[in-house]
């Protein structure tokens, strides 16, 4: 974790406190990938357990929560949802909440943390690629589309490489650099360098995002193709593991 980061994590765990009981929080956003300017918000992203008597009442409670607050010029923002719907989307091929829980930038967290994360290794499976395939697409059109920053170029790779790292090893890595020191694109690490000492929504220079195109391009055929060969299951192995994870933290942490 940065020395800003651990600076403001006094702030960062108050937030979390703020809402019902959490389960786990980490950051996410441009601090995880590894491309934070200075002006970056902190994202907080995880799970909270909804107070057992309001789950069990006819009015169902809300399953995902969002706090928001400004200090020192940067938004803290505290999006989390209740442990039976991060459970549902664990199973349904989301590399964005993996990504929350497997985040080594740790706000709130313990054995609950600890278990839920081994219970995710068995989420990781070969269907992850249409997460990330569509995401990496949805990147490009905005690139394409206008978006021509810095940052929208980041994302593309970082996706990209994201994807193509769990299909081939099975374990989610959201950390720019690090997935470069395996990959080696040459453009990356002074991409970041722009991002981290510049503006958060800094330009790219007219015309920029088409000599990045054939990388891009051939990035997204190598994920194709980390699909196609990849050794991953096709299904979920740990529904059953998972299903009693969530009854006991129902049960535990949900009683006040």
């Amino acid at each position: 974790m940065s020395q800003d980061a651990l600076d403001k994590l006094p702030s960062l765990q108050r937030i979390v406190s703020q809402g019902p009981q959490p389960l786990f929080a980490t950051i996410s956003g441009a601090h995880l990938y590894g491309f934070e300017s200075a002006d970056s918000d902190y994202d907080l992203r995880g799970a909270f357990v909804a107070p057992l008597d309001q789950v069990l009442r006819l009015r169902t409670p809300d399953e995902t929560i969002s706090i928001l607050e400004e200090r020192d010029g940067l938004e803290l923002d505290w999006v989390a949802h209740d442990v039976s719907k991060f459970a549902r989307l664990m199973t349904k091929r989301n590399g964005y909440v993996l990504e929350q829980l497997f985040s080594p930038l740790v706000v709130h967290g313990g054995p609950w943390l600890d278990e839920l994360r081994a219970i995710g290794e068995g989420c990781v499976i070969r269907h992850l690629y249409h997460h990330y395939n569509g995401f990496a697409s949805n990147q490009r059109k905005l690139l394409e589309g206008g978006e021509e920053t810095v940052k929208r170029l980041l994302y593309c790779y970082r996706v990209l490489l994201t994807g193509i790292h769990a299909l081939v090893t099975g374990s989610i890595e959201a950390n720019l650099t690090t997935l470069n020191d395996e990959y080696g694109v040459p453009e990356i690490p002074g991409l970041i360098e722009r991002k981290r000492s510049g503006k958060e929504k800094g330009a790219l220079a007219e015309g920029e995002a088409e000599s990045y195109r054939a990388t891009l391009d051939s990035l997204q055929e190598r994920l194709a193709k980390a699909f196609e060969s990849s050794r991953l299951p096709d299904e979920v192995s740990s529904f059953d593991h998972l299903d009693d994870f969530v009854v006991r933290a129902r049960m535990e942490l949900g009683r006040g």
